[in-house]
């Protein structure tokens, strides 16, 4: 498990607070995309955010890169409040904030060696042309594990494994010195053979070069294995929080139980567990706790008020009524068990 340095007690170099969008959907309404979302994202530490697809975690990663607007709530950059403005202040906002997306081929231009897709990089945020530049090229390259470097620096993405577009994708954002790498779903699309190559990658610019890094997935395994510490998203929401290897081994709220037992069991693969019943609308979500539709401990408290983030015990946070003195609120039955 991963024990990231220098660890939660550093000050965040990137935060979200209160981070929301909603998506206008004609005269329906909006899509309730992301919902009051607070985060922090520590130098030399790794934020795993999880849920499944259409939880809102993608979006959360387009809104830190600041390529959507948000609709409410603040993101800062050291502390200070950021609203990039003009192609000038992406390109310097994305001097700190790069992003590594999910298909490591859609994001590299096709018609492109290697040499022009980290060269262009190399030349926007370095500065540096002709010998000094194929230089830079060759140690990003070798920074990602690609050697050596002249076996690649001339090929084109269709010529290379997903594994290897990966690192250049990776390459490719490393070229501005960033202090925070959003990575969203960085190995869901590639072999599992290779999946592990690219996070211990990850791992290791963590610990050498000190960078932030927001891993987005629905895999809560690998959130354990290489994250410091982990959100469990659901319906726009974080519902669960904690240091990482908490709260995927003692899950404290109901959804994230679901997603533990949904992971694969080698040891017994006949196990088939999920939720009743579907993911709301984010156009018209359930009043109270969005997940009550399908919870099996929901009373009308959940159907009516929204849990706030509360002590879960062992330094987990749960947005679950459970977890509440307030007279009414309900309570898990052991002998209950989340399954379809």
């Amino acid at each position: 498990m991963s024990t990231g340095s220098p660890g939660p007690a550093a000050s965040p170099v990137l935060r979200a607070v209160g981070l929301t969008k909603h998506f206008p959907v004609g005269r329906r309404g909006a899509v309730h995309a992301v919902d009051g979302v607070d985060l922090d994202l520590r130098p030399g530490s790794v934020l795993a955010l999880v849920g499944e697809s259409g939880s809102g975690k993608s979006t959360i990663a387009r809104l830190l890169s600041q390529l959507v607007a948000r609709t409410g709530g603040d993101i800062e950059l050291d502390g200070a409040s950021s609203t990039v403005k003009g192609s000038r202040g992406l390109r310097a906002y994305s001097n700190q904030v790069q992003m590594i997306f999910q298909d490591p081929f859609g994001s590299l231009n096709a018609i492109h060696t290697v040499r022009y897709i980290l060269g262009r990089a190399v030349r926007i945020h370095q500065k540096v042309r002709g010998d000094a530049a194929d230089r830079a090229v060759e140690a990003l390259l070798e920074r990602v594990q690609l050697t050596p470097a002249r076996r690649y620096i001339d090929k084109f993405p269709h010529e290379l494994s997903g594994g290897q577009r990966q690192r250049i994708a990776i390459a490719r954002a490393l070229a501005a010195s960033p202090r925070v790498l959003l990575a969203d779903e960085p190995i869901s699309m590639l072999d599992v053979s290779i999946r592990l190559g690219i996070l211990n990658l990850l791992k290791e610019l963590r610990d050498d070069l000190g960078i932030a890094i927001l891993y987005i997935t629905h895999d809560i395994a690998s959130a354990r294995y290489f994250a410091d510490e982990t959100h469990v998203m659901y319906a726009g929401r974080i519902i669960e929080r904690g240091d990482s290897e908490t709260v995927t081994q003692h899950p404290a709220h109901p959804y994230t139980q679901l997603l533990v037992r949904s992971a694969p069991d080698p040891d017994n693969p006949a196990v088939r567990t999920g939720a009743r019943g579907e993911a709301p609308s984010l156009i018209d979500p359930p009043p109270g706790c969005r997940f009550n539709p399908r919870c099996p401990f929901a009373n009308d408290m959940c159907r009516t008020r929204t849990p706030e983030l509360m002590d879960a015990g062992d330094g987990r946070e749960a947005a679950c009524w459970i977890y509440s003195d307030e007279p009414g609120a309900p309570t898990m039955d052991a002998r209950t068990e989340v399954r379809a």
